[in-house]
């Protein structure tokens, strides 16, 4: 099957199907009979639909806060879940193992064993795979708020399956975002395909009249990306799943610390998402948004971590995301204990609560970055949109391998890495060096002069030197990487 932005056929899909419940004993599960799963997905209260939990709090422009976590065994997770749902989660995640990321379920097998023997997890996510349908159902009804599966997997077929007949109403992931930012010899045609197939799943519940929701990942490689290249990702991924009937696509940005750009990027990317669904006939889909907070180096010290955490919400109810990804005052240190990510939790709330009434003002400066993001992204899509001939999805194939978009720091061979970013003097992240980058002349001289007048500032060259101090600066409590700060 040629790769096109076209929605599967039901033939096609049940073809491809049979061949993904095989992979690995689970799927063979007869609870993973689509109709016998749809009958259970409508049996749900609706207070544990995600999809509705989002409508309902970008009605009321309220921000819900979401933590990361993932355990090995049921029961460890289960306990978690409910030790995060007390302290106030909104919205619940189950965070994958890296082994089932990378489909080596024999290896979560083994771990998995080893964490029921040992008493604690000895596997850094909960492999839900292994666990199938039956296992994780008694997961999604063991709290009573919804839950979303957050991973990292190229190839998520199976583990979609599974987590949509277990009650997990929310899938993160994509084509493009979870692959290039976390594999390195996948190609982006393959996993564009992948995952048309994980959202054709969700476009046959809805079929069915099942809401089922779906997030791209934002952030990418979380590192010094600009955010019209998150932005522009994010609205490929999204018109992919809307192609294969997703009615529910949360859309998302990675903070990048300056508040004004982060605040404009993020009403840029749901602006932008709605007008690119509705300029190719998706008129019936719910765009929400998603702020994660600081994907990069986190500073040693709980109390200036838990600062960290704290701008970040202050963003987020600023720029009125619909929810937010929560950090932990432990995140330099490793996986964090159910305490600190408790502590990431109420920190988050905290904020969202004195933040939430408050509208703030139109600033000027939000205003320019806000504009000038939209700028870049139609940029970066209009160069997509010629390379694929009208198709997006061919487009962003040929893109990636052109380097018209370009993500720093990706691992992926499929990935120019010639672009390199650097910050601005009021920490704006901007482009030190194109590459192949998409951009006009008018938007590279904006990135240009902008590079030049903070290396005036400091006396020093405009050169890599600046993308290095940049990338260390938050952690020692400097958002622009300045020399001696």
């Amino acid at each position: 099957m040629n790769l096109r932005n076209k929605k599967w056929t039901e033939a096609e899909f049940f073809r491809v199907r049979r061949e993904v419940l095989s992979t690995w004993p689970t799927g063979s599960s007869p609870l993973l009979d689509l109709d016998k799963a749809a009958d259970y997905l409508k049996s749900l209260p609706v207070e544990k639909n995600f999809a509705v939990a989002l409508d309902t709090a970008r009605q009321k422009q309220t921000t819900l806060v979401q933590p990361r976590a993932g355990v090995a065994t049921i029961e460890g997770h289960i306990a978690l879940l409910r030790y995060l749902e007390a302290a106030g989660a909104d919205l619940l995640p189950t965070t994958i193992d890296s082994y089932t990321r990378l489909n080596r379920y024999e290896d979560a097998e083994v771990g998995l064993k080893e964490s029921m023997k040992l008493g604690r997890s000895m596997l850094n996510g909960f492999p839900a795979v292994n666990h199938g349908v039956a296992g994780c159902r008694n997961v999604t009804e063991a709290v009573n708020v919804p839950v979303e599966v957050r991973h990292g997997t190229p190839d998520a077929r199976l583990l979609a399956e599974i987590a949509f007949a277990s009650g997990f109403t929310s899938f993160e992931g994509g084509g493009i975002s979870y692959n290039i930012p976390y594999a390195k010899n996948i190609s982006v045609e393959d996993t564009i395909r992948y995952w048309q197939y994980c959202d054709r799943l969700v476009g046959y519940y809805e079929d069915l009249g099942i809401r089922l929701n779906r997030e791209p990942f934002g952030p990418l490689t979380g590192t010094l990306v600009p955010p019209a290249i998150g932005n522009a990702v994010a609205i490929i991924e999204a018109l992919l799943a809307a192609e294969q009937g997703v009615k529910s696509i949360t859309v998302g940005v990675g903070q990048c610390g300056a508040v004004v750009q982060d605040i404009a990027a993020l009403r840029a990317l749901l602006d932008q998402t709605e007008e690119y669904l509705h300029k190719f006939g998706y008129d019936d889909v719910s765009v929400t948004t998603v702020f994660h907070q600081w994907m990069g180096g986190f500073p040693a010290d709980e109390a200036e971590a838990l600062a960290l955490i704290a701008v970040a919400a202050f963003v987020a109810a600023a720029g009125g995301a619909t929810k937010m990804i929560t950090k932990t005052p432990q995140e330099s240190v490793g996986v964090p204990t159910m305490e600190a990510n408790a502590a990431g939790i109420k920190a988050s709330k905290f904020v969202v609560g004195l933040v939430g009434d408050q509208k703030l003002a139109a600033d000027e400066k939000i205003k320019e970055e806000y504009h000038q993001v939209r700028k870049e992204v139609d940029c970066l899509l209009k160069h997509v949109l010629i390379l694929g001939h009208g198709d997006i999805a061919v487009g962003a194939v040929e893109a990636f391998r052109e380097g018209i978009i370009d993500i720093p720091f990706a691992p992926s061979r499929f990935n120019a890495n010639r672009m390199l970013p650097a910050r601005d003097n009021d920490g704006c992240i901007r482009i030190l060096d194109f590459g192949n980058l998409g951009f006009d002349e008018d938007i590279k001289a904006f990135h240009q002069s902008k590079i030049k007048e903070r290396a005036r500032t400091e006396g020093r060259d405009a050169n890599f030197q600046l993308t290095v101090d940049d990338i260390n600066a938050v952690s020692h409590g400097r958002l622009i990487g300045r020399p001696h700060n």
